[in-house]
């Protein structure tokens, strides 16, 4: 605004002195018997309305604004919920039986008891626990 009215004031400046002002020559004037004034007349008629006056010139675009700042890192997500257990597996194929084992040798014949011998006999194995 400050600019406006300094160029407005600099241009009518201008434009005052610019002008090509006519050389007045003055006439000695005669004097005319002056005239005694009456009672004023009727007022005239209302004049026209004037010309509408021009359009102002458009004003400049403004200057483009700054950039704006980049935005802050958003917060980190929550832990995801833990999977379910798996299915167990399947079971494993039965092995192989063994080979079958070699008979023993025959033991030798014990002795004929005396009267007094005491047989012990010793019981099978019990298969083992599982």
């Amino acid at each position: 605004m400050n600019r406006s009215l300094l160029l407005i004031s600099a241009l009518a400046a201008a434009s005052l002195a610019a002008c090509d002002r006519p050389t007045v020559v003055a006439v000695p004037v005669v004097p005319a018997t002056v005239a005694v004034p009456g009672p004023p007349g009727p007022a005239g008629p209302t004049g026209n309305t004037g010309a509408t006056g021009n359009t102002g010139n458009t004003g400049n675009t403004g200057n483009t604004g700054e950039t704006g700042s980049t935005g802050n890192t958003g917060n980190t997500g929550a832990t995801g919920y833990t999977g379910n257990t798996g299915s167990t597996g399947a079971t494993g194929a039965t092995g192989n039986t063994g080979d079958t084992g070699y008979t023993g040798a025959t033991g030798a014949r014990g002795r004929t008891g005396t009267g007094n011998t005491t047989v012990v006999i010793v019981p099978a194995a019990s298969a083992p626990e599982r």
